[in-house]
């Protein structure tokens, strides 16, 4: 960094991520500037950088995973919160519409999302609204505080599919798709207490998942996928959690859930895809969109992390410095790893 300038990633193509030189921002009235310390690589992030994503535009500058220290308040912000460690929360909500008003800001109508519709934190520092910011206990270190946003969307989710189908104790839950969002949704239903069950095509990533706790694991592709699935749970699933949602993956889900059950679509769809309607409405089968989260979902998240739940060493399988951030989006593409992390070298 010279003077007022600051280094930041643009993102092109997957094989087009580059380091801009920008000024250094400046915060505005109740917006302050954290010191970036380290990001995590989200898998829509790696939709974007394919040109797959539907809601991100190319080019972008990414980093809504992150963690850092605010150095700079702007008017209005309080003082404490000078030099606080922070993590992001990046939806950026209107604050007037119905949804916003209902506390459901997650949906609001005229929803951004810091990191993908506006620059974001992979930079050597970034300015954010105070109120987007969550303090972190010196007892959670950065390596626990940055998995606390991709985890909170399956902590999001299984919130709400406990509204549909009740407590989740002892009850059989299928996770399809064994990447980060995937894992995340595995240990969040375990620990609401599910029996849960997940699909993947990949062997290591099967592997993976028994290891973090799943009571069994399934080839979605192979031609006896479902009744496997349905053996090893010993019925029908009270839930489904999607975090594939292709059409392949919701025709199986409601293949899996039980009458009256409840499929959970987490899983960004790259078009429009079929479902089948009819199964839906003779099951009374709840299909259900999930987006990100709210404040609840972040603080229930950051409880699992503090308690242990989440093996932190199993999820976080790679980590770059800043100047090889194009190596940390292309091992993102590689489906050995999980979280792939970006640091900064600026210790918190």
């Amino acid at each position: 960094m010279v003077g007022t300038e600051i280094r930041r990633v643009v993102v092109s193509a997957l094989d087009d991520i580059a380091i801009e030189t920008v000024p250094q921002p400046e915060p505005g009235p109740g917006e302050v500037r954290v010191r970036t310390v380290l990001v995590g690589i989200c898998g829509s992030d790696l939709h974007a950088a394919c040109g797959h994503h539907p809601f991100i535009d190319l080019p972008y500058r990414p980093g809504h995973e992150a963690v850092g220290v605010v150095e700079t308040l702007g008017a209005g912000v309080d003082e404490s919160w000078l030099g606080a460690r922070v993590a992001v929360e990046p939806n950026l909500a209107c604050g007037a519409c119905a949804q916003c008003r209902d506390g459901r800001y997650n949906i609001c109508r005229e929803l951004r999302v810091f990191g993908c519709q506006t620059p974001g934190a992979l930079a050597d520092s970034f300015v954010i609204g105070a109120d987007r910011l969550v303090r972190l206990d010196d007892a959670l270190d950065d390596r626990h505080a940055i998995l606390i946003e991709p985890l909170a969307t399956p902590v999001h989710t299984v919130r709400r599919a406990e509204q549909v189908v009740g407590d989740l104790t002892d009850r059989p839950v299928v996770v399809i798709g064994a990447g980060p969002i995937g894992l995340f949704a595995l240990l969040a239903a375990r620990h609401a207490g599910a029996r849960v069950v997940v699909a993947d095509l990949l062997e290591s990533k099967r592997a993976r998942a028994e290891r973090l706790g799943a009571v069994g694991t399934f080839d979605p592709a192979a031609p006896d996928a479902v009744a496997t699935a349905l053996d090893l749970l010993g019925g029908p699933a009270a839930v489904v959690i999607d975090c594939v949602a292709r059409e392949s993956s919701v025709a199986q889900a409601v293949d899996l859930v039980d009458k009256g059950g409840a499929v959970m679509i987490v899983g960004v769809a790259e078009g429009a895809t079929p479902v089948p309607l009819g199964l839906i409405q003779d099951r009374e089968i709840a299909l259900i969109g999930n987006l990100m989260y709210v404040r609840d979902d972040f603080a229930a998240a950051i409880d699992m992390l503090a308690s242990g739940a989440v093996p932190v060493d199993e999820i976080i399988s790679a980590e770059y410095e800043f100047d090889h951030t194009d190596e940390a989006f292309a091992a993102s593409a590689d489906g050995e790893n999980v979280k792939v992390l970006v640091s900064m070298g600026n210790p918190s």
